[in-house]
């Protein structure tokens, strides 16, 4: 057993906290990682936060130059973009609530159960993420951009209305307003790339880790700390597919990266060696440039 593993593991809406490999937990808000420039309350962030710091209700987390992610429920992230803040209204597991206050982020969203509601607030519009997908949004023009997945967003009458996948909705108080088609291909940008990078460097940490809890008693799926990737990636109890194609795979699954098989994580298949980067970097990392820590 290797006593430097952090996990916690969730299941449904309970918390269940296994303490095979380590005492330390995630919970939503826990920042997971970070490239240039970030600040909670104020403090920058630096390596050793990653992982072991995060919002709590009513605190603010902000960028100057650079991105970060952060963890919601188990299986969903958060990205925000370079300029931009995000505010913790409510870190429960049955109320996952976060506001955008400036700039623009993306969630994907990789494993949802119907009793987590989740909910991001944009322009004062709260908009729930009903399934598994890619979500973007804009707090300078308050809208979402539903890349994949579904959203319902709260409308004037204080009911939901539908945003199904490649289609996006202006968000406005006291207006109803209507969804539209978008050219989800043509939409990606720096922030989706980003976000595509970051989901095929957790798939990646899946893979290099999910065999190693191969019939570990009170497995369960959660967020489990990769010590080499330096953050914590999502091992479920069955192989899906992320948003922009990668697979996760759970600990019995068989053909696992670095030396548990060939690796497959990606639709055109992956097997290579141990590619190193730093979950904080001042110019990138392994999530978009130069070196960091490790």
């Amino acid at each position: 057993m290797m006593p430097w593993l952090k996990t916690i593991a969730l299941l449904g809406v309970g918390v269940l906290c296994v303490p095979v490999f380590g005492a330390e937990t995630a919970r939503p808000g826990t920042v997971n990682y970070v490239e240039g420039a970030a600040y909670l309350e104020g403090r920058q962030l630096n390596a050793h936060d990653v992982g072991s710091v995060g919002l709590d209700p009513g605190e603010m987390l902000r960028t100057a130059v650079g991105k970060v992610e952060i963890l919601l429920t188990p299986g969903v992230y958060l990205r925000l973009d370079s300029h931009s803040a995000v505010k913790m209204i409510s870190p429960d597991l049955t109320l996952t609530q976060v506001e955008l206050v400036q700039g623009r982020a993306g969630v994907e969203v990789d494993e949802i159960f119907p009793q987590n509601n989740l909910q991001v607030i944009d322009g004062g519009v709260a908009t729930q993420l009903v399934k598994t997908g890619y979500y973007e949004f804009d707090a300078s023009h308050p809208t979402v951009l539903v890349f994949s997945g579904k959203a319902a967003v709260e409308a004037a009458d204080g009911k939901f209305m539908e945003v199904k996948g490649h289609h996006a909705m202006t968000l406005a108080e006291g207006v109803q307003a209507k969804s539209m088609k978008f050219d989800a291909k043509n939409a990606r940008d720096g922030l989706y790339n980003w976000s595509y990078l970051r989901s095929q460097y957790l798939a990646e940490d899946n893979n290099r880790i999910a065999g190693q809890y191969a019939g570990v008693a009170g497995f369960n799926p959660g967020w489990y700390w990769d010590p080499y990737g330096w953050n914590y990636t999502f091992i479920g109890m069955n192989p899906f597919w992320s948003p922009f194609g990668f697979g996760f795979y759970p600990p019995w699954w068989g053909g696992f990266y670095g030396g548990y098989g060939h690796g497959h994580y990606g639709h055109g298949g992956y097997a290579g060696g141990g590619e190193v980067r730093g979950g904080f970097s001042g110019g990138g990392g392994r999530g978009g440039g130069g070196g960091g820590h490790r």
